[in-house]
Order: C-alpha cells, then structure tokens, then sequence
C-alpha cells in the first residue's frame, strides 16, 4: 500500500446492523481512522432534545450555534462534543435514535455536516460508516460496503448492547423503532437509504461477529493492497 496515498472505505446500512462495532474493528485491524457518522448525527439530535426543537425550522436555526467536535480516547474510542462538552455517552440513549433519524432527514443539516465528513476523509485513511457515505459523502471511496441484516436480527443485536449498557428496553418495543427508522430512512427526500451502485451488499444475518469482520476485511483487502 502506498505510504503517502489516503484510502477512503464507506461502510453503509440500516440501524442496527453492526456498522459500528465493525467499522471500528476493521480499521483498528488495518491501521486506519475510524468514522462513525452516526454520531455526528446524534449529536446533532442530542442538541435539538436538549433545545426542544422539534421541527425542521426549530432545528435548522439551531446550526449557526452549534459546534461539534470529535476526538478519540486512549482506547482509539470515538468521543463526540457538543459546544465543547463531552457528550459521546449522551448520544447513545435510546431517545437519541430517533431523533437522530427525525433530524438526519432535514437538507440544512445534512448540508451543515458534509464538509466536515468530507475533511475527515481527505486527511487521514479512514473507515467512515454511516447512511449515505458511498452514496453522497464519498462517492469515489476506494472500497464501499453495504452492510445489513434482518430486522429481528438487528433488533436482537441492538437489545443485547442496549441490556450490556444497562439501559435496557422492550423487545417488541425496540423491533418497532428500528422498522419505523429503516422506513424513514429509506423515504426520507433527503440522501435516502440505498446501496450505492459499486456497493458489495454484505447480508451478515446470524453471522457472529468475528464471521461478518473476516468478510469484511477480506472484501477490504480484494480492493486495496495491504
């Protein structure tokens, strides 16, 4: 691999389907930068909760005041800040998906936010996950993956992180969420939901973890010399 060259791999999918932890994993593997997207979008749902804004104007005139801020801890963990406060455990209450994916449908903010997803990918070789990285972000990434799985089986993935956190939530309950996310995601006007045409479609249904990362990397690796 060349030294000096900067590789971009867009890893894509619905919520739940293990693009977090396996995006950060497979970077850590090949020495890349890990992206999570996501949060940058919960960070921007955790602000409009905190200011009550509940429509696409309240949320819009949120932006000019808003800074966000990523860094990583000594663990190489992503730690997300909102106006120059930590907020990385914050975004992930389960109240924060939803309004996530209500303000990840507005233009103004996917607009706010491209260029910094865009910069992070020009200085560094990153892994970006996300909902529209091979599609609008990084449309020339090296490498794009699209990741997904059933729904009962991202609703059991998403249950067991949620009871190891100690925030845990209805079964049924949490099922219903993420079929009303993959809905609005993949209506929204805005940068919908799609693999992108280059996209590896990767199904990791019942695969363990370790099983969807070996393909993963093994995909990674077809496309760019390690």
């Amino acid at each position: 691999m060349d030294k000096d060259k900067t590789y971009a791999i867009a890893i894509d999918g619905p919520s739940g389907a293990g693009k977090s932890s396996l995006a950060r994993t497979a970077a850590r593997e090949i020495g890349f930068v890990y992206v999570d997207t996501g949060a940058i979008y919960r960070t921007v749902g955790w602000a409009a909760l905190c200011r009550g804004a509940e429509d696409a104007a309240a949320v819009a005139a949120l932006l000019p005041e808003t800074r966000i801020s990523m860094d990583y801890g000594a663990d190489g963990a992503q730690r997300m800040y909102l106006n120059g406060e930590d907020v990385s455990e914050k975004i992930r209450l389960p109240e924060v998906s939803m309004a996530a994916s209500r303000v990840s449908a507005l233009p103004e903010v996917r607009s706010f936010l491209l260029d910094m997803q865009r910069s992070l990918a020009e200085q560094s070789r990153v892994i970006m996950d996300g909902r529209d990285i091979g599609t609008v972000v990084l449309p020339r990434a090296d490498v794009k993956i699209f990741l997904t799985a059933s729904v009962e089986d991202r609703a059991r993935r998403r249950y067991q992180e949620l009871c190891q956190r100690g925030t845990a939530k209805d079964f049924d309950q949490l099922l219903r969420e993420i079929e009303q996310r993959d809905y609005n995601d993949t209506h929204r006007a805005a940068a919908p939901l799609r693999p992108a045409e280059d996209a590896v479609v990767l199904d990791t249904t019942g695969n363990t973890f370790q099983q969807s990362l070996r393909q993963i990397l093994d995909i990674i690796r077809e496309r760019i010399a390690l």
